[in-house]
């Protein structure tokens, strides 16, 4: 193969992460050569048996830092922004991460001449009290009057095998004979499966999204925080107690958990701010097909996935019979 017919190279910041793996995934299986930008590499080569010999290869990168954002795109075909955080630590702000690193990955994705996909989240709002939301909205606005042609997906939670949501709360079922029910658990969720999304991302690579479009990602249910806790402790054949918190005490729980180092706080202030409203695809992004359905990809059911990786939380594990519960 020569240099002028090789596969298109796509830088995927990120791609160690949760979502972004199954971006890689997906881009392998579609002969992508892949670049995965990451602050550590060293701890990203269980991606490698992903592709084939030579497709994914690995480049140190921080969005906190220009250069190496730079060095990341250079000689990219597209460009992939998977990196977010749900909480601030040290260095690693809100600001920092999502909004400069999103309008610095843009800006890199211009100058190199690449085409750009970028993750954002259901709840993006440039005027939201959640710092992790204005930040998520003010890098929208920022990256699309830098590259109006940007792809940006806004998925609702996200589950899978490595999720931070599900297996939270499965986690805690184990611990815990109680869990919370912040804001009485009526916010509402429509969870949405991370290869529904990975599959969006790598449509977009593709060119089979229509550029310069914001897509909000849900999956076929919506379900309140209740809905979600009780799906959980079935799937896991569990009977703990779901005690509603008010949002006021949990902010200050998030508050003090917050001050202990080096432990992830099991929820922030800023977090509490978000779980005040749904987190559900809106009725002009159904309207106008910028939905999974909307790109033909069909939304995955949560109970069908569940099983597959929630097992491990039962009290026997895969020996915990149906038709009993902790």
């Amino acid at each position: 193969m020569t240099l002028a017919n090789l596969p298109p190279l796509v830088t995927v910041f990120g791609g160690s992460g949760f979502i972004g793996r199954h971006v890689v995934r997906a881009l392998a299986k579609r002969g992508y050569r892949i670049r995965v930008a990451v602050r550590r590499p060293d701890l990203a080569g269980f991606l490698q048996p992903l592709g084939n010999v030579g497709q994914i290869s690995f480049v140190q990168a921080n969005l906190r830092y220009r250069n190496s954002i730079d060095r990341a795109v250079e000689g990219a075909d597209h460009v992939i922004n998977c990196v977010g955080i749900l909480f601030e630590s040290g260095r690693n702000t809100f600001d920092a991460v999502q909004e400069f690193g999103g309008r610095a990955v843009a800006e890199a994705a211009r100058n190199a001449g690449a085409t750009l996909t970028h993750l954002s989240a259901i709840g993006a709002n440039s005027s939201s009290q959640s710092n992790y939301g204005r930040t998520k909205g003010r890098a929208e606005a920022a990256i699309l009057s830098i590259k109006p042609d940007t792809v940006i997906f806004r998925p609702s939670i996200v589950f899978g095998p490595e999720d931070s949501f599900f297996n939270k709360f499965a986690d805690m079922a184990r611990m815990f004979p109680v869990l919370p029910l912040v804001g009485g658990g009526k916010t509402k969720f429509q969870p949405v499966y991370v290869e529904d999304v990975a599959e969006a991302v790598a449509r977009a690579v593709d060119g089979k999204v229509e550029p310069g479009k914001v897509y909000e990602l849900g999956g076929p249910e919506v379900l309140t925080f209740r809905e979600c806790l009780e799906t959980m402790l079935k799937v896991t054949v569990r009977k703990n107690r779901l005690v509603s918190l008010p949002f006021g005490i949990a902010s200050m729980i998030g508050s003090i958990a917050s001050l202990v180092p080096f432990i992830t706080p099991p929820i922030t202030p800023d977090q509490v701010k978000l779980l005040k409203h749904d987190n559900v695809v809106s009725r002009e992004a159904e309207a106008e097909g910028r939905t999974l359905k909307g790109l033909g990809i069909a939304p995955t059911m949560a109970t069908s996935v569940l099983d597959s990786y929630l097992v491990q939380y039962r009290p026997h594990g895969q020996y915990t019979g149906s038709g009993k519960a902790a």
